[in-house]
């Protein structure tokens, strides 16, 4: 008497990754996000690994997960993947305190965002 199992949520030839809790602006994500938009895997890794943007780190590893999982739990050969999806939204957002003169004090957001990559496998033509 378990619980039923959730459906998939992506097609049976693909594979899917999230990173909930990136630290930084969904902004700044989202550029990193589109330069990876609908290439190859192996061309995508080696765009985020020579981005001079500190949030490529990030997407890299949520990248990779989307590769692990597409060979492990869905098996999807690694050669022929693209990446179909990368889309980013925001997360938490931390408040912060900074203390200023006579008194005052000013408020600090620390925002987090969140990256959601769908890998495809695709038929080579």
């Amino acid at each position: 008497m378990g619980k039923a199992k959730s459906p998939r949520r992506v097609a049976d030839n693909e594979a899917m990754a999230v990173g909930t809790t990136i630290r930084g602006s969904a902004q700044k994500l989202g550029l990193v996000a589109a330069l990876i938009r609908g290439k190859k895997v192996e061309e995508a890794l080696n765009i985020l690994s020579f981005s001079k943007r500190a949030m490529a780190r990030d997407a890299t590893k949520v990248l990779a997960s989307a590769i692990a999982n597409a060979e492990n739990n869905h098996d999807l050969d690694v050669d022929s993947l693209v990446v179909a999806e990368a889309s980013v939204g925001k997360a938490i957002t931390m408040k912060r305190f900074a203390t200023r003169g006579r008194g005052k004090s000013t408020r600090i957001l620390k925002p987090f965002s969140r990256l959601r990559i769908v890998v495809r496998e695709q038929e080579e033509a």
